[in-house]
């Protein structure tokens, strides 16, 4: 049985903002009578997550989910509520509790520009307190597992991004922490380097069995990496479950690709969106309970010399979800 290693219980976190009028009128007047106003970023979270479990946390843009990683990481200090992580308090940022997680947050560098990732490698070092041993043990895996040995004396400036972000990862992974968080760690990567950092976190999560807890505006990051998968919508959490689940009950349509030897009149049932029609090829969109018996009519009938099958875009996808994000309460 998996021990659980983060338990949120009715955790809320409120802000406080300050709001001006304008002009110079504006200003003074602010310096005499402050306005705030009550921001609602999190409310009542209730959350588990068990050792070895690798979860996404999706949600809009201003959902809530960066302030959940900064509680759980101690970064701030939530409003109500407890948090418990590996048994700590994370606001108190006990040294303990520091030495047994990671952050990877792909738009703030850890590293530093100036210095080689042998450098900030040898300064965590010194912070984690590695003995030498155990410290070459680990960077030598950890290179050859992320295949950057050859970058390790390559000032982090000069390095692209993709390198870099393996970097950051590298970095974050020298003392062993048991918990991993990442706060869109593919942002900016090109096709080629997103895919090499999804197969990298798959290795961490099934072969080290590293906990790791991702946020990504990126849903093929979720889906293929994500057996579990936690929804946030203005600031509260409203699905929690298999990420298979919640693609299969908001995929509603399929398109359907079918390539004609010799020109034929494809006739389009009504229920079909026509997205692209000609004599030698038609594409169509309908809801996917109905694509296996209008597959093989249109086999039976037309003989497409090709014919295949893809699901609904994942970001359209997303999109319904967040649509219908009250639903899902």
């Amino acid at each position: 049985m998996k021990e659980v290693i983060i338990r949120l219980e009715n955790v809320g976190k409120t802000f406080r903002r300050y709001q001006r009028e304008e002009g110079i009128a504006g200003s003074i007047k602010s310096l005499i009578h402050r306005k705030y106003e009550c921001k609602e970023a999190i409310a009542n979270c209730n959350l588990t997550i068990k050792e070895g479990e690798f979860v996404g946390l999706i949600g809009p843009n201003g959902a809530g989910k960066t302030t959940l990683i900064k509680m759980m990481t101690g970064i701030i200090r939530n409003s109500t509520g407890t948090i418990r992580i590996l048994g700590y308090t994370p606001w108190k940022l006990e040294n303990d509790f520091k030495m047994q997680y990671a952050v990877v947050m792909g738009q703030k560098s850890q590293l530093l520009f100036e210095l080689t990732t042998n450098d900030m490698l040898r300064l965590m070092k010194v912070i984690y307190e590695i003995s030498d041993e155990d410290f070459e043990q680990r960077k030598n895996e950890l290179a050859d597992l992320f295949e950057v040995k050859h970058l390790l004396g390559v000032l982090v400036r000069t390095l692209s991004l993709g390198e870099r972000m393996k970097m950051e990862l590298l970095v974050a992974l020298i003392h062993q922490p048991k918990v991993l968080f990442l706060d869109e760690p593919t942002i900016g990567l090109d096709v080629i380097g997103s895919k090499q950092m999804r197969l990298l976190l798959k290795k961490l999560n099934e072969e080290y069995g590293q906990t790791i807890l991702l946020t990504s505006h990126y849903m093929e990051d979720i889906k293929e990496l994500c057996r579990r998968s936690v929804v946030v919508h203005n600031g509260q959490l409203i699905f929690d479950g298999r990420t298979d689940q919640l693609f299969e009950e908001f995929q509603k349509v399929k398109e359907i690709t079918m390539v004609f030897e010799k020109e034929t009149a494809f006739d389009v049932p009504k229920e079909a969106e026509v997205l692209e029609k000609s004599l030698f090829r038609v594409v169509v969109k309908m809801p996917k309970e109905m694509v296996g018996n209008c597959v093989r009519e249109w086999i039976t009938m037309y003989h497409p010399m090709d014919i295949w099958i893809k699901e609904e875009e994942i970001e359209q996808t997303v999109r319904e979800i967040y649509r219908m994000g009250e639903k899902l309460k």
